[in-house]
């Protein structure tokens, strides 16, 4: 991890690493699954070895999400040609590892009493990735390349939808979760890989007798209901007003401020997409999607950071290059092939977010004085070295889950740990 961190430049003030520490999660949620699925959870972390650390957890169940949904890429890029079922069945395990795995690295950290902000704030950053990889792995296995203006729609909303839920959070200082929320959105998604590993992807582009639409077409009718519903319930919030003075954000900032950096990311995405010559989106669809992608789990993760250290976001950042670049190459009649553009985007802006997630990560661990990947653990028997103990009572810090039981768990945005 270090050796990806910038050298000799901070990102965090001292301001925001005081005010990082006393951060205290809140979460609200009445998910229809998450109390159904909490026996599962339960059993699960049972069996987990109380040396793993919680981050460690996360990390494993991004890599095979990302890996997965990799391998199906690789035999659809633009979500067009039908990939071997086996793929979407990998698809579907990838995925409901990476939710299980993401449910228990909160209570692991309880467990082991391991708590930190570090670990609300790994979560999150590892969901702001991951929710580009599943949205695109559920639009390729049901063939939404043959529609390329819903398959954009599709992706983008739900990374757009993913900012939207921390920009609540920014604003009210609580996170809020519906009853049709991430949970019933992963579920479903599974359900679609599932059946396009029984009945092959191109299941979805049959015709419903009667009705003469194509099944893909059903999907994306309840698909568009849940965005909708989580559109709803974020708008409220401007009704309801922010937590901090005169109804402003947690930092102070006007409720409309984080608007801003999720425009600069969206907008020029759909611009290039309908006025490129050369149908980059429609042709490159996955790069396209994972290109723009990261560079909006960047500017999600520094919203995270803005409200767990209660500071004014910052609204350019170098991970918007890429994405620049390929609007004012379109200006001057793309002098530079577009393609080229395109995967300098993917390329730049990946490793500008892990070199940013790396450094961020770095000075919280020494700040906490913890380590991202090691928690202490002492053997039955063994008397625990007072350091250590320090470490783990100082970065203790508990949930508002915790209260309920765990009914409040949430996997993704949810649980800190």
């Amino acid at each position: 991890m270090a050796l990806l961190a910038y050298r000799d430049k901070h990102i965090l003030s001292a301001q925001q690493l005081r005010k990082l520490s006393e951060h205290k999660y809140s979460c609200f949620s009445v998910s229809l699954l998450d109390p159904l699925l909490q026996p599962w959870w339960n059993w699960l972390v049972a069996q987990t070895p109380l040396w793993l650390a919680p981050n460690l957890i996360t990390i494993v169940g991004l890599i095979l999400n990302v890996v997965t949904t990799l391998i199906l890429i690789c035999y659809s890029p633009n979500g067009v040609e039908a990939p071997p079922r086996w793929t979407c069945l990998l698809c579907a395990l990838g995925l409901f590892i990476y939710q299980s795995l993401d449910s228990i690295d909160g209570k692991q950290a309880r467990r082991t009493n391991t708590s930190s902000p570090l670990g609300e704030l790994f979560d999150h950053g590892c969901d702001s990735i991951s929710t580009v990889f599943v949205a695109l792995s559920a639009c390729i296995s049901c063939q939404l390349g043959h529609y390329p203006n819903w398959l954009f729609f599709q992706c983008f909303c739900a990374i757009a939808l993913f900012y939207c839920a921390h920009w609540q959070t920014y604003v009210s200082g609580t996170m809020r979760f519906g009853r049709i929320d991430v949970t019933e959105a992963q579920f479903s998604i599974i359900a679609i890989h599932l059946v396009s590993a029984a009945l092959g992807p191109e299941i979805w582009l049959t015709k419903i007798p009667i009705v003469g639409l194509s099944w893909n077409y059903t999907i994306l009718v309840f698909i568009t209901f849940g965005y909708t519903l989580n559109i709803i319930n974020f708008l409220k919030m401007f009704t309801q007003g922010g937590s901090g003075k005169n109804g402003s954000s947690v930092a102070g900032t006007s409720v409309l401020s984080p608007s801003i950096p999720l425009t600069l990311v969206v907008l020029p995405a759909l611009m290039i997409a309908q006025k490129s010559p050369q149908n980059l989106f429609t042709e490159h669809a996955s790069v396209y999607i994972m290109a723009f992608g990261m560079v909006a789990a960047k500017v999600t993760n520094k919203l995270v950071i803005a409200h767990m250290t209660k500071a004014e976001m910052e609204y350019l950042d170098w991970s918007l290059l890429g994405p620049s670049l390929l609007f004012l190459n379109q200006y001057f009649n793309c002098i530079v092939p577009e393609i080229w553009l395109l995967w300098f985007t993917l390329i730049w802006g990946t490793q500008d977010l892990l070199r940013y997630c790396a450094q961020v990560c770095l000075e919280i661990c020494q700040h906490l004085r913890i380590d991202l990947f090691r928690i202490p653990y002492t053997p039955k028997g063994a008397t625990p070295h007072p350091a250590t103990a320090s470490v783990s009572s100082q970065s203790n810090f508990g949930s508002s889950a915790d209260k309920n039981g765990g009914s409040a768990h949430r996997k993704s945005k949810s649980k800190p740990h």
